[in-house]
């Protein structure tokens, strides 16, 4: 999902039943102006409009082939991951015909033009849309969507390259390079990711890259990254290069989110796994090349109603510690996906029902429960990976986004897991002891009031007492660009809030802060400072211990910086 639909997402957008006057009402309250720039800002999705099957009928209001095309390339970049490419909904609300055609364009127009209060964005008086491509766009969702190209295999082949295969490759590291203090930062709008040094603070390199990566993954051995963009492009960086550099790319898709390496003891590094938004897929390849040896629909039946969904997206996906498995979140469907790789040829895939509009999430401290979240149904999904079973479904607060969540003991509770949420200003705290612990497994035991919602991750580490929970899309500007820090030694004690964009110096522009990412002692948290891709964005340092500032790094280059992925941490699901 892109970060530009952030406050559409996820959009509990409004009826409509409302009337235009309704909606004007109502969309007045929404951000306007520069403050829309601000809540949007970001890359857009990968999807084009090339290749499509298109239907332009009767029933619908008149439109031109012209205008039909020049609204679906606007859906595809600024729609679709809110309310999927198939306008079949999503996290957002469905825009079929049979619903779109029950109003009027007036009210279409209204809407589209100021937003709802409820996460619609306000794209017409924002200035992101003309009133002319309101006009073109309320006709658009009167017609039939389009359909666009399937993409398998031979696909993926026509696209795979191996810049360096592995018997060509360094047998030793031959860099001076401290590796497992590495930072993966995805520069989003550049196209990019810089490899940092934790120790120095330099860039080591800067990689070209998918558009807007959103997930950097390393391999069991720390010595391969695999970086996936929007556009569905991987890169394998070999670690040990003399100057780290890509060896290995394909694009497995349109538009994709996960990437992910076998770590079972015994098979660490032969399989990556990728997914897929569109089409609704994921694709086994191997460890090494990159080259793609299975494919695999998520089209299926949705948990809840048991109704045929043509569109569910391969959302997070981990590897189990206990089993040769991928675990696989498929969002709209609700079902989590083991996926045995021991014979690729003959695949075991044990379905396991979750809940709808599963997203990401992460392992409890003993790596064998996986706690993810299931968005809009406001629950966090508990797979056991030794069991290949659901262990329970907790009732949390309004849109959890955990990230990898946050594992810690709390002094009263024991072992536990946290996540921040997106629609509201809590912080749910989760039992995952069942041994030690059995009455607390599974419930949340303790709930902390945050500073306020659109918070999108929520870290700890086993050396730190500290948890920083940021609010990097909230509308308030001083929540946004600061974070909220509670002491895990007195959680009844208010949170300190740290100014972390204030820190950073920066002028002008959103700087929101994003994702804290430890290095490896557990000493050092990293965070983002966001900003526009036109203004200075940086990265700061902050001492653990002190929570003082401890370095800026706002080198030119460090352009739209968002995830950040410590090589230790990664490789060993350390959050």
């Amino acid at each position: 999902m892109n970060y530009r639909m952030m406050l559409a997402v996820y959009c509990m957008t409004l009826p409509f039943s409302l009337t235009p006057a309704q909606a004007v009402a109502q969309g007045s309250a929404t951000v306007k102006g520069s403050e829309a720039e601000t809540a949007y800002e970001g890359a857009p999705t990968a999807m084009t409009g090339s290749g499509t099957r298109d239907f332009i009928s009767g029933e619908g209001p008149p439109m031109t082939k012209e205008e039909f095309d020049h609204a679906k390339q606007i859906f595809f970049e600024r729609c679709a991951g809110c309310h999927g490419v198939l306008r079949k909904g999503a996290t957002g609300k469905a825009l079929t015909p049979d619903l779109t055609r029950k109003v009027t364009l007036d009210y279409l127009k209204v809407f589209i033009n100021f937003g709802s209060a409820g996460g619609m964005p306000n794209w017409g008086t924002s200035g992101e849309l003309t009133q002319e491509e309101v006009d073109i766009m309320a006709r658009y969702v009167q017609h039939e969507p389009p359909l666009p190209p399937e993409y398998g295999l031979e696909d993926m082949k026509a696209t795979w390259v191996v810049n360096i295969p592995p018997e060509e490759r360094p047998t030793k590291q031959m860099n001076d390079v401290d590796l497992e203090n590495v930072f993966a930062v995805t520069l989003r709008d550049s196209g990019q990711v810089a490899l940092i040094d934790g120790h120095s603070k330099e860039i080591v390199t800067i990689l070209e890259t998918g558009y807007a990566v959103h997930i950097s993954r390393l391999s069991a051995s720390g010595r391969y990254l695999f970086t996936i963009g929007r556009d569905a492009k991987i890169n394998l960086v070999d670690l040990w290069m003399e100057t780290p550099d890509t060896v290995a790319t394909i694009k497995v898709g349109m538009e994709a989110r996960s990437v992910e390496t076998s770590k079972f003891k015994g098979w660490e590094d032969k399989y990556a796994i990728a997914g897929t938004y569109w089409p609704p897929q994921y694709v086994i390849m191997d460890g090494d090349t990159l080259e793609p040896l299975k494919v695999v629909s998520t089209r299926g039946m949705t948990v809840d109603t048991q109704e045929y969904h043509p569109e569910p997206r391969v959302a997070a996906i981990v590897a189990s510690h206990e089993h040769p498995e991928f675990i696989v979140n498929v969002k709209e469907t609700g079902k989590v996906l083991m996926v045995n790789y021991e014979d690729i040829e003959n695949l075991k895939v044990t379905s396991i029902d979750a809940a709808r509009f599963l997203h990401d999430g992460g392992w409890d401290s003993g790596q064998r429960f996986f706690l993810t979240a299931a968005n809009k149904s406001d629950k966090i999904a508990v797979i056991d990976s030794r069991e290949d079973k659901l262990a329970a479904l907790v009732d949390v607060g309004k849109i959890p986004h955990p990230g990898r969540g946050a594992n810690f003991v709390d002094p009263e509770f024991g072992p536990v897991w946290a996540t921040s949420h997106l629609g509201d200003d809590s912080i749910s705290i989760i039992g995952t002891d069942p041994e030690g612990n059995p009455d607390h497994a599974w419930k949340v035991v303790r709930t902390l009031k945050g500073q306020g919602g659109g918070s999108l991750f929520i870290k700890t580490h086993p050396k730190s007492t500290n948890l920083y929970v940021d609010t990097a899309l909230n509308p308030d500007t001083a929540i946004s660009q600061s974070v909220a820090v509670f002491d895990l030694e007195n959680l009844d004690a208010p949170y300190k809030v740290l100014p972390v964009a204030e820190w950073a110096n920066l002028g002008d522009g959103p700087k929101r802060v994003v994702q804290p990412e430890y290095n490896k002692a557990g000493d050092e948290v990293w965070f983002s400072v966001w900003n526009g891709k036109d203004q200075r964005s940086a990265l700061v340092v902050v001492d653990d211990k002190t929570l003082e500032l401890k370095k800026v790094i706002d080198d030119e280059r460090i352009v739209t910086p968002t995830g950040k992925f410590n090589v230790y941490n990664t490789v060993h699901d350390i959050y």
